[in-house]
Order: C-alpha cells, then sequence, then structure tokens
C-alpha cells in the first residue's frame, strides 16, 4: 500500500525519521508521526517533487495508517499555503453578550446575564479577531484552528434552559 502526495511550487519539506517538517509561504508546521505500533510498517520518503507514504504490511489497520499520514500530511501542505479560516456568528435574543479578546483567551460577558465571565481558550498559533457580530479564527494548523472554533462555541453553550428558546451564544457559520 502507497500513497504518493505531490508538492506545490514554494513547499519545502523535511524528513527526519517520523518527524516532517513543512514550509510554505505562511509558516512552518512539524509532526511528528513517530509510533511504536506502527513504525515498523509505515515508511515516509521524499521523492524528487512528491512525498511517498508506504506500508510494507497489507493489513486492513495498516493501510488505514497510510491514509491518516496522508491526510494529515495533505492538510499540513494546505494550512501553510492557503491557511484555514472559520468564522461565527454571535447570537443573542435575551441579553446583549461582549466578547473580548484577552492574550490567549477570549472573555465572554454578561452571557444570559450572568454575573461571572465565561473564557475559552485559544489553541497554539491560531489568531482571533471579534468584529462586530462574528468572530474570525485564522491559522495554519487545522486542528488548532478548529479546536479553539470549538471551545469558542462550547464556551456559550446553554445549560438548564430550554435551547427552543434560550437561542443565545456563539455558533459557526458553514
Amino acid at each position: 500500500m502507497e500513497k504518493i502526495i505531490a508538492l506545490p511550487e514554494g513547499v519545502q519539506i523535511e524528513i527526519d525519521n517520523f518527524k516532517v517538517s513543512i514550509t510554505g509561504e505562511k509558516g512552518k508546521l512539524e509532526r511528528d508521526f513517530a509510533s511504536p505500533l506502527f513504525n515498523k510498517y509505515l515508511k515516509i520518503e521524499k521523492t524528487g517533487n512528491a512525498m511517498k507514504i508506504t506500508s510494507t504490511s497489507t493489513k486492513r489497520k495498516q493501510k488505514a495508517i497510510v491514509g491518516t499520514v496522508a491526510s494529515h500530511l495533505i492538510n499540513m501542505i494546505e494550512g501553510v499555503t492557503k491557511g484555514y479560516t472559520k468564522k461565527l456568528k454571535i447570537a443573542y435574543i435575551h441579553f446583549p453578550f461582549t466578547v473580548k479578546l484577552e492574550d490567549d483567551k477570549i472573555n465572554i460577558t454578561n452571557f444570559l446575564g450572568e454575573k461571572s465571565p465565561r473564557f475559552a481558550k485559544v489553541i497554539g498559533d491560531s489568531k482571533v479577531e471579534v468584529k462586530g457580530d462574528i468572530v474570525t479564527v485564522t491559522g495554519i494548523n487545522k486542528e488548532e484552528v478548529g479546536q479553539t472554533a470549538s471551545n469558542i462555541e462550547l464556551a456559550t453553550k446553554v445549560k438548564g434552559f430550554d435551547r427552543r428558546v434560550f437561542q443565545d451564544g456563539i455558533f459557526l457559520l458553514k
């Protein structure tokens, strides 16, 4: 089983054992794929202007690992070339609440009239921008951008109220 991933122009790759470093116009991403469970079957190598992920085993789980590693590498290449963006919408019906950015957390005050503020953590190098009722999360790492957007959405999860009536929160736009 093997997968070949073509490298676009302007993307450099370095492979040291199972540690892969990809550099592009937006930045640099590193990921370590070392694992004692599948390293004896898996091989990552650079061939010309492409990357080749191969497995010596024909077992189903080893084939799945090859696909997973290939997907992670494709996401890394897309991140360093284009980047990732998630947009969230601030919606309130009952109490207007404010969203402020403080260092590596987001402060949400007066949510449903609560006295104590709620916080959402910004993961990694993700950048958060609040403009009007739109919160934009950008970055080069897909997992960090997605987790930051999820943290913001979960910080305004309504508990103990009917969701059909209390539709306040920060929600991911599609």
